[in-house]
């Protein structure tokens, strides 16, 4: 029994055994079927992501050159058609891919707008086997160009060394200035028909005239005298680009510190208040906002140079003018019978966060000089001058006969004059007794007829310390130092408004090169023409640009600004 068993158990061994190998063989053949399929998926995959590769290449290449070729068009510099420009950059570009239509140009007023769109047809190589001989790219692009709102401070140096003899053969400082200021204008405003630009002018030498129409709309201003328009600054003034109407406003004295032989006057004595500190020529008052070319460029014709150089007190202006605090002041010049601003800018400046490029280019052929401060006790109030208008003699400091004749008071007890012309004392005023009538003069009055050398030299002659008196001690100066403070304050804080500054030093110092590097808003807003130091905004190995041509490429980077994809 236990032998049938065993046969039982090994015939049935056998036959698992048998099946088996029949179930393995027919497994193998399944199985190289599966790694047959596996791998053609696997090179069907690999071959379309190689056709997919080479389809986002072409498309990527086309993209990028119809981008180009839009950006081309659409500047407003370039005077060919758009549409032949785009045309001719693809095929130029030896880009693969053509055009789908003609290009779309939108212009408008100071706008131009160039739409294009192209195609490539990339051949396949591995897709092709499933009947997709060939992907289509297709990519459209879009370019504008256009000035916007745009609302720009120009401040001009006018300093005395503005006269001097510029690099140009031929030409003084300003005369160079004057043709690339007057270019600027006309690259920003003659392309541009409608309202978008704004341009005010701020002239600066010792002091900036703001004028009086600007300066009467401030409701907290000082008013010792009308004869001049300037206001002095305190230094917290400068750490704020704003400047409210309400702001307190010290009235700048008006008086005149030439004296004979020092360093940029003539050499002759003179009687007059010619040259105050507090400019009045033709040409100093600041042109607020405004788009008319005729008039910018007429206030920049009658630009002439004298006096020191105050770049702080320009840019605090310049700031200003482009600040929103500064919009009631425009509003009330908009409505103002002799209109001195456009109406259609009444709104400006518009609020930093709109739609609004606000612009400040700043040069100078100097640096910081001290800023001139009448003593306080004679802003205001009676001098101890009289003043006689009919007199006619001769005048010992001026070496010539003049009219009228000053009486100055020596002291009460006894009541002593001395009258100036004839150097002669006597117990009263000349014209009380003798013909015209003496009238005592304030001490504006006094300041804005008699140069203060003048004054000390001949009203006051009487005195040993006269020089010192009622010359040197009559006023002080904010120093340099102070002011290169200042102006960094202030070109720090209006940058941090968002507004661009653009700098150029022309023909300047080192240190005026340096006030001018640390106020642009980066390296690309600097220009160095002709000036001492090595610090650049350009390319060092570039030929030296002039000063009409960094103008221009000022007024082209303004533009590009707007620009948009």
């Amino acid at each position: 029994m236990a032998r049938r068993i065993f046969s039982n158990v090994s015939n049935g061994t056998e036959v698992k055994v048998s099946k088996f190998r029949q179930f393995a063989r027919n497994e193998d053949g399944s199985f190289i079927v599966f790694v047959v399929i596996t791998f053609l998926l696997i090179v069907a995959t690999t071959g379309m992501g190689v056709d997919m590769m080479n389809f986002e290449r072409d498309r990527a290449n086309l993209q990028a050159t119809l981008d180009r070729a839009v950006l081309a068009a659409a500047d407003l510099d370039q005077k060919l058609p758009p549409k032949d420009v785009v045309k001719s950059y693809l095929e130029k570009s030896g880009t693969p891919g053509k055009l789908v239509g003609e290009p779309v140009v939108v212009t408008g007023l100071g706008l131009r707008k160039v739409t294009a769109t192209a195609d490539v047809l990339v051949n396949t190589n591995f897709m092709r086997l499933s009947g997709v001989k060939t992907l289509e790219a297709r990519v459209t692009s879009t370019a504008e160009e256009s000035i916007g709102a745009v609302e720009i401070s120009l401040v001009l140096d006018m300093s005395g060394s503005m006269a001097w003899a510029s690099a140009e053969a031929g030409k003084s400082k300003l005369e160079v200035l004057q043709v690339a200021a007057k270019r600027f204008v006309t690259e920003m405003i003659s392309k541009q028909e409608g309202n978008d630009v704004s341009i005010s002018i701020i002239p600066y030498a010792t002091q900036v005239n703001a004028g009086e129409k600007i300066l009467s709309k401030f409701t907290n201003v000082t008013n010792e005298h009308s004869y001049s328009h300037c206001v002095n600054f305190t230094a917290d003034q400068f750490k704020s680009p704003n400047l409210k109407t309400s702001t307190a406003l010290q009235r700048t004295a008006h008086f005149d510190t030439y004296k004979p032989g020092r360093s940029g006057t003539p050499s002759t004595p003179r009687e007059p208040n010619t040259y105050p500190t507090c400019p009045v020529r033709a040409g100093s008052e600041i042109t607020p906002l405004t788009n008319n070319v005729t008039t910018l460029h007429d206030e920049i014709d009658d630009l002439t140079a004298f006096g020191r150089t105050s770049i702080d007190i320009a840019m605090k202006w310049a700031s200003a003018m482009v600040d929103p605090e500064f919009r009631p002041v425009v509003e009330k010049l908009a409505s103002d019978t002799e209109k001195v601003v456009p109406s259609y800018f009444s709104n400006r400046p518009l609020d930093y966060d709109e739609d609004v490029l606000k612009i400040i280019v700043v040069m100078t052929d100097g640096e910081n000089t001290g800023q001139f401060k009448l003593k306080s006790s004679l802003r205001s109030g009676n001098s101890d001058v009289w003043y006689n208008p009919d007199y006619r003699g001769y005048d010992q400091i001026l070496k010539k006969t003049v009219d009228g004749e000053y009486s100055v008071r020596i002291s009460n007890n006894p009541p002593l004059y001395y009258w100036s012309r004839q150097r002669a004392y006597a117990y009263h005023p000349y014209g009380d007794n003798e013909p015209g009538d003496a009238v005592r003069l304030t001490n504006p009055q006094l300041f804005a007829m008699t140069n203060l050398d003048y004054n000390a030299k001949s009203n006051f002659r009487w005195d040993d310390n006269y020089v010192n008196k009622y010359y040197t001690k009559a006023f002080s100066q904010v120093g340099a130092g102070e002011k290169n403070t200042r102006t960094a304050d202030i070109c720090r804080e209006i940058k941090d408004e968002g507004v661009h500054v653009y700098a150029i030093a022309f023909e300047a110092p080192a240190v005026g090169v340096t006030t001018m590097w640390n106020c642009a808003s980066s390296d690309s807003h600097f220009f160095s023409v002709n000036s001492d130091g090595n610090l650049t905004g350009s390319d060092p190995d570039a030929e030296p640009q002039t000063l009409e041509e960094v103008f221009v490429s000022i007024a082209s980077s303004i533009k590009k600004l707007r620009l948009t994809q």
